[in-house]
């Protein structure tokens, strides 16, 4: 089970019931964000999750929106006694950048790693999350993410038994362990089948459609894409700004035959995202508004 929440959903800057950019999953005791804007803290306290357990932070760029609560929450993991590494991962510049905020909060209990992105696309296996980062088309280098939790294949216990493996090897051979017994080498391949359906949650804001949103969300369970403007006549300063309207990112769920499809990052000016989505309904049926808080079980799909 993956547990998928928008923190939160404005652009550009936070208003009193809306705040800035920031999504939070948890999977198996592991916590992990994507961006964290003005009042992160404030919206992980009002879901009544933990901060200590956040062990990756991916950043999609370094505007102010998206990372400026990062010094302030850094803080807060420090005073909860976190003493784990705590991975970053970001465009080129993420250390630069991260240690100018730092100077707010010099002293942390805990080791930063950073992984500064240098590639068009790039993928990373941490506390069973499968990640890959994949450029998309801002006015700064921009990268969406793309969340995938793997499932692998069933136990086959009639082929362990042909092939005559201990029983007391099969747990660990399951849980994916080489097993050396003598002359005999044991593979979890010998006794699981093929892998299974996973879980995939595709995520990215600040940019306009691309083939590289479309081919990495295909298939996703849940597509979270910008949607900074729903008004029909905004179709030009999305344009201008390198940013989607709602029915652009319609569109993009459409190609790429996602299951569900939340819009975010909306304009301070937009006040009330679902009066526009009668049209992007007409397009992408299974789409619904973000909202600061909005949250989702995704689970392993049943055989």
């Amino acid at each position: 089970m993956l547990d998928v929440c928008l923190l939160g959903t404005g652009g550009m800057m936070p208003l009193p019931r809306r705040w800035l950019t920031a999504l939070m999953t948890r999977y198996n005791g592991s916590s992990l964000l994507i961006d964290c804007g003005e009042g992160t803290q404030v919206a992980v306290k009002e879901k009544g999750w933990s901060f200590k357990p956040i062990d990756v932070i991916c950043f999609t760029h370094y505007h102010g929106d998206h990372i400026s609560g990062l010094p302030g929450l850094l803080l807060t993991m420090g005073n909860a006694e976190r003493t784990e590494p705590l991975t970053l991962i970001g465009p080129r510049g993420l250390e630069r950048v991260v240690n100018a905020l730092r100077v707010i909060a010099p002293e942390l209990p805990f080791e930063l790693q950073f992984v500064e992105l240098k590639n068009a696309e790039e993928e990373f296996e941490i506390n069973g999350y499968h990640i890959k980062a994949f450029r998309v088309n801002h006015n700064v280098t921009c990268y969406g993410y793309t969340i995938e939790i793997p499932r692998q294949g069933k136990f086959d216990v009639e082929r362990a038994r042909a092939q005559e493996i201990p029983q007391k090897y099969w747990n660990p051979l399951q849980k994916g362990n080489v097993i050396t017994e003598g002359e005999k080498t044991y593979y979890p391949e010998m006794v699981l089948g093929a892998p299974r359906k996973g879980i995939k949650v595709t995520y990215t804001t600040d940019t306009r459609p691309t083939e590289s949103i479309e081919r990495n969300a295909v298939n996703s369970d849940l597509f979270i894409c910008e949607g900074m403007y729903g008004e029909p006549d905004k179709d030009a300063k999305a344009r201008e700004y390198k940013h989607m309207t709602f029915q652009e990112a319609a569109r993009l769920a459409a190609k790429a035959r996602v299951k569900e499809l939340w819009l975010t990052h909306f304009s301070p000016s937009l006040v009330y995202p679902g009066e526009y989505m009668d049209s992007v309904h007409k397009i992408f049926e299974n789409a619904y508004p973000g909202k600061d808080g909005k949250t989702v079980e995704l689970q392993f799909e049943e055989e």
